[in-house]
């Protein structure tokens, strides 16, 4: 029995993450990435405290808006800054931290689910 998750066509699925980047719908992605079901991008950070809302402006075009955002910290849990989690919390977005590879996986579930999500994914080098 097939007990993968259908997802609708057009949506980002992450198949691969890795210390050098990700595999996104066939495409590699070098680096940091923000991803959300209709979109991909590079992120513009080097480590979680770098992390600000600003960096995080791609995003928010998404229609309709993104209501959850997922932040991967690499190999290791980082909590992400209090400001960022202020910020999103203005904009009505729930955020949640974890390592890098709980976030691809929670994002591909709540992706599926048609759930309005996004991910900031850092690569999961320790260095």
């Amino acid at each position: 029995m097939d007990i993968t998750p259908l997802v609708p066509e057009g949506r980002h699925v992450i198949e691969s993450y890795g210390d050098e980047g990700f595999r996104i719908n066939g495409e590699r992605y070098a680096g940091p990435v923000i991803v959300w079901p209709e979109g991909v991008v590079p992120w513009a950070v080097s480590d979680i405290a770098t992390a600000a809302i600003e960096t995080l402006d791609a995003m928010f075009a998404a229609e309709p808006p993104i209501e959850i955002l997922l932040i991967g910290s690499g190999a290791t849990f980082e909590m992400a800054p209090p400001a960022l989690r202020k910020a999103l919390g203005a904009r009505s977005i729930a955020l949640e931290s974890m390592d890098t590879g709980a976030a691809c996986r929670t994002y591909n579930v709540l992706m599926a689910e048609d759930r309005r999500v996004a991910a900031a994914l850092l690569p999961t080098s320790t260095g």
